[in-house]
């Protein structure tokens, strides 16, 4: 048995196709859907999306959006998401640095700020991913404790 499964965000598709299982970080926790869920309606926050499809399991990040459940499928629309597989340690590395630094240089409150804040989010939940499931890979240059500030 499985489910339709289409993973969106504002510039591609990000992945479709058969699955066991979704789960994915709901507000209010985690959520397994399996196939003839009952429908349901539902905002994302930041953390991962788990695809199972037979022995294979893919991850993806997400920052944010909603998903759509229906008896026969699972859609997903991010804010913004990616395999797992497919992170830039380097660009992700690069990216919370630059974060960091224009925190210290805006005032608090302002729209620079808030972006700043919410691109670090999103650099910090990037690293901790490929830290946590690149499987057989060691990453030394992805530094720990990045998971109090991604929301797991």
């Amino acid at each position: 048995m499985s489910i339709k499964c289409e993973i969106v965000s504002q510039d591609r598709k990000v992945w479709e196709g058969e699955a066991d299982m979704v789960v994915v970080p709901g507000k209010s926790g985690e959520m397994g859907i399996l196939e003839n869920h009952a429908p349901l309606l539902s905002t994302l926050r930041p953390g991962y999306i788990k695809v199972v499809h037979g022995k294979d399991e893919e991850i993806f990040t997400v920052t944010g959006g909603v998903v759509e459940v229906l008896p026969d499928k699972v859609t997903i629309l991010a804010d913004a998401s990616e395999r797992v597989d497919e992170i830039d340690i380097k660009r992700a590395e690069e990216a919370r640095k630059r974060a960091e630094e224009l925190l210290k240089q805006t005032p608090p409150s302002t729209a620079e700020h808030l972006a700043a804040q919410a691109a670090l989010m999103r650099a910090k939940l990037r690293l901790e991913a490929v830290q946590r499931f690149r499987r057989g890979k060691r990453h030394p240059q992805v530094q720990s404790g990045t998971s109090e500030e991604s929301g797991e």
